[in-house]
């Protein structure tokens, strides 16, 4: 099965569209246009509330980085 998205551009390609869906060839099915701010804020709901800071960020790049330096020692 193939998923295809179709802007319809002449009210009379809908029609066209539901008697294929009528005789079982195809099926439609609406979906929800998401706006760039919708996606972003779904985005942002989902992301974790504890945040690192600055320095606990730099904090763990130097921790990797030295294990990584003495691996290749």
């Amino acid at each position: 099965m193939k998923t295809y998205q179709i802007d319809l551009l002449n009210p009379k390609a809908a029609r066209l569209l539901q008697d294929l869906a009528d005789l079982k060839l195809i099926s439609i099915r609406e979906t929800k246009k998401q706006d760039f701010i919708d996606i972003v804020t779904k985005l942002r709901k989902k992301a974790s509330s504890n945040v690192p800071s600055l320095d606990e960020i730099t904090k763990e790049v130097e921790m990797v980085r030295a294990e990584r330096y003495a691996k290749n020692r």
